[in-house]
């Protein structure tokens, strides 16, 4: 029911102004019969009561001042909750939108499993795959792998090592764990500093407003699906014996040998990772390329300069079996042959939404083939008083997207100002080495929706390759609306791409043109500033027809050749 009606009861009886009527009723509960519109048609008597204002103080939002109680004639439930708002799942998105929930005066809950690296049907931790098992410590082995690189650039720079360093990955291990126990103590802290309750324990959807945590009942207007995803290995013989992402993350050891099946993000940036640890790395994917949905030249870039620092890669192979030898070493059998050898097979073959076993069917809750909760623009389910934020919908799944759409969930429910979560101009990166950095359409996306576009690219070996004297290279791609001369899409390749695309990334978003760009004067010595001074197009595409200039030029600097 609408408070705002709750709030203003009217008849030709007795008539209470919003005011009046809070005013009774933080002072002594009410009960009394009134007569009501068609819009709320009650026969039993009406009970007033003053809500616990134990969360949040009441005058930060009127419509929690009071709850109304009514018994229907069908026995249906009284409309008074536990909670304004309850969260299944701690992650990116569910702590955003309950944090920013309660500081609107919301009431709120969040209910999430203990605490692990490895998540489970029984244990996941506050801070969600990004805090825990995803981006932080994802990142963290990026860095720690960089270092052999650095040391291998730092000999044309005059350093000499009297032995090799080695690598030690217990201490990684270590250091890493505690730092995520560090992280999931702050986010506790920051639900708890929002007056924000938190419930440890499996969340199951009951009916439209109750939640069941480990056999409790509570009670919610509304409740927020906020679970995520989890890896997915495919069901093959000998599956059992590869790890994913989580345990990637995790490991007891080392892997002297791995074989990475996927040719995504996920896939790469474990390929970099491993590499940069000196292990053997076999990257087998399905197609040709890898990063399918990625600029083209850029997927062609990533792959040379990955095999350039010892990445072998396995195109069309599809894995049919995994075997392990009496020695505990596994081999992967594929369409083109088995490679064998190997210490460690991790499948990087996409990750699923974690609704198995929420309750959702039961309720009526709408979802795809893959299990992902259907939501319309303002991450409403098919079922009113539920809604689903983050990866568990599958849109954009990226922290900072979940975050946003966390963010604008709140506003709608509690601000009073309706927010569809702004997909447009989404940067994007991936922790590759060299990494990539990303912001509006590819080419093959510019071309199909604008038809007109002029491309724009750079391939050039950076300052500090000229003193190391290693191969590394940098790619840079503009593509730009040939009519208005807006810039449609920034990608690049090369060491600190992240970094940079996220300053541009507000510029692309922003609408600003191609001459906003020569316009603005460089930062030198940067590989950012070669973005504001490439003026000759590498080549035009008119209305869709074949490019025009230098097309195998492009291409195959592109590829790093």
């Amino acid at each position: 029911m609408n408070m705002a009606a709750a709030t203003s009861l009217s008849s030709p009886k007795l008539t209470f102004s919003s005011s009046h009527l809070q005013t009774l009723c933080r002072n002594f509960p009410l009960s009394f019969s009134l007569n009501f519109s068609s819009s709320l048609s009650l026969s039993k008597p009406l009970t007033l009561a003053p809500l616990s204002l134990s969360h949040r103080p009441s005058s930060l939002s009127p419509f929690r001042r009071f709850a109304v109680r009514a018994e229907s004639e069908n026995g249906a439930e009284p409309l008074h909750y536990d909670f304004d708002l309850f969260t299944v799942g701690a992650g990116s998105g569910g702590v955003r939108a309950s944090r920013f929930a309660a500081n609107f005066g919301a009431s709120v809950a969040v209910c999430e499993l203990p605490f692990a690296t490895i998540s489970s049907e029984t244990t996941g931790g506050v801070g969600g795959t990004c805090v825990l098992r995803g981006c932080v410590p994802k990142k963290l082995l990026v860095y720690s792998s960089k270092f052999s690189h650095e040391f291998d650039e730092s000999g044309g720079f005059g350093w000499k090592f009297e032995t090799e360093p080695k690598h030690d990955w217990s201490t990684l291990m270590a250091n890493k764990n505690a730092e995520l126990q560090r992280l999931t103590g702050i986010y506790k802290n920051i639900l708890n500093n929002a007056g924000v309750t938190l419930i440890e324990g499996r969340g199951k959807i009951v009916d439209p407003h109750t939640v069941d945590v480990d056999g409790k009942l509570y009670t919610a207007r509304h409740i927020l699906i906020a679970v995520g995803g989890r890896p997915f290995i495919p069901e093959i013989p000998g599956s059992e014996h590869a790890i994913d992402s989580d345990a990637a993350l995790d490991l007891p050891s080392k892997p002297t040998k791995i074989g990475i099946v996927g040719g995504g993000y996920i896939a790469l940036e474990f390929a970099g990772i491993f590499n940069g640890l000196n292990s053997d790395v076999h990257v087998f994917i399905r197609q040709k390329k890898v990063l399918r949905g990625f600029d083209e030249d850029v997927r062609d870039f990533v792959a040379e300069q990955m095999s350039l620092r010892g990445i072998e890669f396995h195109t069309e192979e599809l894995p049919q079996a995994i075997h392990k030898s009496a020695d505990g070493s596994l081999s992967l059998k594929t369409n083109k042959g088995t490679v064998e050898g190997f210490s460690h097979i991790m499948f990087a073959t996409g990750r699923r939404p974690n609704t198995k076993n929420l309750g959702l069917e039961g309720v009526g809750v709408k979802m795809t083939k893959n299990g992902a909760i259907e939501v319309d623009d303002f991450s409403q389910t098919s079922i009113p008083s539920i809604w689903a934020v983050g990866d568990v919908t599958d849109r954009i799944n990226l922290t900072p997207v979940a975050l946003m759409e966390g963010g604008a969930l709140a506003n709608t429910l509690f601000r009073n100002e309706p927010t569809k979560p702004d997909y447009r101009a989404v940067p994007s990166a991936v922790f590759s080495q060299p990494p990539i950095g990303q912001v509006g359409l590819t080419e093959e996306q510019a071309m199909q929706e604008y038809g007109d576009i002029d491309v724009y690219t750079s391939n050039f070996r950076p300052l500090k390759a000229t003193v190391s004297g290693l191969p590394d290279r940098v790619f840079m791609k503009l593509i730009v609306c040939a009519k208005t001369d807006k810039v449609l899409g920034l990608h690049m390749c090369g060491e600190d791409s992240p970094e940079i695309v996220q300053g541009f990334a507000v510029a692309v978003r922003a609408g600003l043109t191609k001459a906003d760009f020569d316009a603005t004067v460089g930062i030198h010595p940067t590989s950012a500033e070669e973005l504001v001074t490439m003026r000759t197009p590498t080549r035009k595409i008119r209305n869709s027809s074949p490019p025009e200039g230098k097309t195998d030029t492009g291409v195959k600097a592109a590829a790093g050749v």
